[in-house]
Formats: C-alpha cells, structure tokens, sequence
C-alpha cells in the first residue's frame, strides 16, 4: 500500500528520537499541524495524531480510543495521552537532534514539545535483555495488512494506528536471575530464540501469542532500546490497522482474563502509554483530509 507513510514499514533505524507534543493556548494548532504535514514524508519522521490534539482541532477519527490503563499486585498501565507523537528515525544522532529542533521550532506556539527519548537499535534487532524483538512480526504483504487501515476510504486507507509505551527495565534484578528463568519469563530461549513449549503461563511469548486470540491480534512492532544517564528500557511500538489487536494483547498481560500478569512487570514496568493515529502520505506528504485539513 503505497500510501502508508514508510516509516512504519522499513526496518527499525540505526537510531530514533522520539517526540511528544502538548497543545498549548498560543496559535493556531490546525496551522501547525498542516505546516508539520508539508514538511513530513512519512520516512524519515513518522507522525501519529494523539486524542488531545483531534480534539483541539474539533475532529474524530473511527477507531480512536482512549488507551486503557490497569493495576495488578506490584504493577501498573498507566495511559498518558498527547496531542502529537513523532519518531524520527536515520543512522546520525546529530542529524536526529537537529531535525527534532526543526519540528520543535515548527510547531511551537500552538503545540510544544512535551518530551524527547533518544532510542537505538541494539544488535540485530534486541531488546536490552538480549532476547531478539519483533520475533513474531508478519512479513510482507501480512505485514501491511495488520499495520494499515483498508476499505475506509480515501483519507484514511493507508492510516494506521499506533500504540507507544516507555518501558522501564531493572536490569539489574533481571540479569542476576539465572538463565532458565530468564527464558522463562520471555518464553523463549535466549541462546536460539526458540520458543519453549513448557514456559509457564506468565511467560510473556505465551500472554501476546498474537494467533491465540479471537479474532487473531497481529500487530507490527518497531519498539527500540533507549538508555538515559541512569535508566534504560524498551520503547515499545506498536502499529495496526486498529487498535483491537494491542488492546488484546495488554489486557492479558495485565491478567484482566484470566488472573495470570505477564512475567515482564516482574522487572519492567511502563512509564507512559498512548494511542496516536498516523495518517497516510499523498504526493510525499502527510494526507490529513480525514480530519478536513
């Protein structure tokens, strides 16, 4: 589908800064967003509308939701919408720093920067614990299909929906745990990244077993490591034609089914949570005729 801004598709970067924006009382929040629009493909910045921002704007896009939030003994989802979300992605941190401050500059009155996460790949793909990320991502045309809204008509065919939430890793706690029980928690060995068939219900493979769930819940992740000067963690990404499929997928690991919490809030937890939609690209630039602009 050529019209899904590309980003969402290609491969996780070298590196990746990640924005978020607060509408703020100065300007005009419509003209920046459609100045953002002019200047974005898609590629290089990929950008996702927040719930506080369409209404600012006094528009609704079908299948936005509020993200949902949970609490289990020792953990907590929290939902912390924004107005606008923006991942820039390259290989440069300085090229990523200094596109970030154009959008920032862009942007400011009417919407402001709320806050900056630099992120980048780890190996070939890891999450910071060594175990791969992505392992069960669909493929080519599957890949689309999960990611992009379709049959919705012009405007938003080629949207998508994207759940982002900032994991915060004890590493510490994690790597001082012998090596079977790490792969326990994951459900998969580290050595092969092979899923084990005995892993407890906890494991985190057996909770998000995207075929497991009816109808099925297929998402495309792009999530990238980031690190700060005394945390680190995972910044999990999610993209889907809905947001069924996400939803699914965290109400079981919150244990809302069946009682049963994924064994990953037993050393991570996550910080923010927020849904965003991404419109799709026209002509080498964001298309926001969905919301009349």
């Amino acid at each position: 589908m050529s019209n899904v801004q590309p980003g969402i598709l290609a491969p996780v970067p070298g590196v990746g800064r990640y924005l978020t924006f607060a509408v703020e009382s100065g300007g005009s929040p419509a003209e920046a967003l459609q100045a953002l629009a002019r200047r974005t493909d898609g590629d290089s910045a990929v950008i996702g509308i927040g719930e506080p921002l369409l209404r600012a704007l006094g528009r609704e896009v079908k299948g936005m939701e509020p993200f949902p939030s949970y609490s289990g003994a020792g953990f907590s989802v929290p939902a912390t919408p924004a107005a606008l979300w923006c991942w820039l992605r390259g290989e440069d941190r300085g090229v990523l720093l200094n596109r970030g401050r154009s959008l920032v500059h862009a942007l400011a009155p009417a919407i402001e920067v709320e806050s900056i996460v630099d992120a980048f790949r780890f190996g070939t793909g890891r999450d910071l614990t060594g175990y791969e990320d992505g392992t069960e991502n669909p493929k080519g045309d599957d890949a689309v299909a999960a990611a992009a809204v379709s049959g919705a008509g012009a405007g938003m065919d080629g949207s998508s929906f994207v759940a982002v939430q900032q994991w915060v890793h004890d590493l510490d706690r994690f790597q001082s745990l012998p090596q079977n029980v790490q792969d326990n928690m994951i459900g998969r060995r580290k050595s092969d990244n092979e899923e084990l068939d005995d892993a407890p219900d906890s494991a985190h493979v057996k909770r998000t077993a995207q075929e497991s769930f009816s109808p099925e819940a297929f998402v495309l992740r792009r999530s990238m490591p980031w690190a700060d000067s005394a945390r680190a963690g995972l910044m999990f990404v999610a993209f889907g034609r809905s947001v069924y499929a996400f939803a699914a997928q965290l109400k079981r690991m919150a244990g809302a089914e069946d009682g049963v919490a994924d064994a990953l809030f037993t050393f991570s937890r996550p910080t923010t949570g927020g849904y965003f939609w991404c419109p799709p690209v026209k002509d080498g630039k964001l298309d926001l005729s969905a919301i009349g602009l």
